[in-house]
């Protein structure tokens, strides 16, 4: 051997902080190995929701009364949330480039987007 390795004083650490830590040095035999999940019923379970008044809201009564808030209007052809509405197609749109492409739409098309979205609109 080289004298000069052999009589040297660095001394590397056991473990890089860079390097990768192996799963049987993070987590000895037994232990788990993070986030563990509940279902519902272990939480419902845990929380004793059956004790709580019927009219405060919990897991097992999650009915709630009508938003006060209007509904949210979306694009028929993107999804997107949509501001306008095509005044000859009642289509609504999010942009002025779909807008563009719903008046190149025939109207069997039209037709067929409406009903997607329920609108009993039938186009003259």
């Amino acid at each position: 051997m080289e004298p000069e390795v052999v009589s040297s004083e660095m001394v590397l650490p056991a473990a890089l902080p860079f390097k990768r830590v192996q799963m049987s040095d993070k987590y000895p035999k037994g232990q788990s190995r993070g986030r563990h999940w509940k279902h519902l019923k272990q939480i419902v379970q845990a929380e004793n929701y059956s004790s709580l008044p019927a009219h405060e809201p919990n897991y097992l009564n999650i009915e709630s009364p009508p938003s006060m808030y209007p509904s949210k209007k979306y694009c028929d052809i993107t999804g997107f949330e949509a501001p306008y509405t095509d005044p000859r197609t009642s289509l609504r749109y999010a942009n002025p480039g779909v807008f563009k492409r719903i008046r190149g739409l025939p109207d069997d098309q039209i037709q067929r987007y409406l009903t997607l979205r329920n609108a009993a609109i039938v186009l003259r």
